[in-house]
């Protein structure tokens, strides 16, 4: 029986909160939005950690660091394009569903499960007429603050 990888994570305080990026198998796994367990040593924490402060700072508008969400196909699929989403840009649930020929309601849920938020923008999608909801914790106010970052704002009003 093979052995099952380590489950890693380590950990920033952020702009919309104590954020922790899970790490197995050499890959992100999850982005939870609590302070971590432990801060382990990997250098694919390392590269998130700092990937995501650079973010925070402004200074980095695209992650490049290896993602592997234990997801459905649809999800996967739903992630890659989110990911294709440009830093400053929103979509709305309608028009990812028209993209995807599935119903808007679907679209909703799949942004709510969306197990690495931020490196999969899920903020960056809104509902017809307003913000729409947002999964992470800080809720709408993390989702302003991310789209505000992103230079975004101007969508809001």
């Amino acid at each position: 029986m093979a052995e099952t990888p380590p489950v890693l994570s380590a950990g920033l305080d952020s702009p919309v909160g104590p954020i922790s990026v899970v790490v197995q198998n050499d890959a992100i796994t999850m982005l939870d939005w609590a302070r971590p367990a432990q801060n382990d040593d990997h250098p694919v924490l390392t590269a998130a950690l700092a990937q995501l402060r650079a973010y925070f700072a402004g200074e980095l508008r695209d992650f490049d660091l290896p993602l592997a969400p234990d997801v459905s196909p649809f999800q996967h699929d739903f992630g890659a394009r989110l990911c294709a989403i440009p830093y400053g840009e929103t979509r709305t649930y309608g028009d990812l569903a028209l993209e995807m020929g599935t119903p808007a309601q679907a679209i909703g849920q799949a942004c709510g499960a969306n197990p690495i938020a931020i490196l999969i923008p899920c903020h960056r999608v809104l509902a017809a007429n307003g913000l729409g909801g947002y999964s992470g914790r800080g809720g709408i106010e993390a989702k302003v603050a991310l789209l505000k970052l992103e230079g975004a704002a101007s969508l809001l009003i």
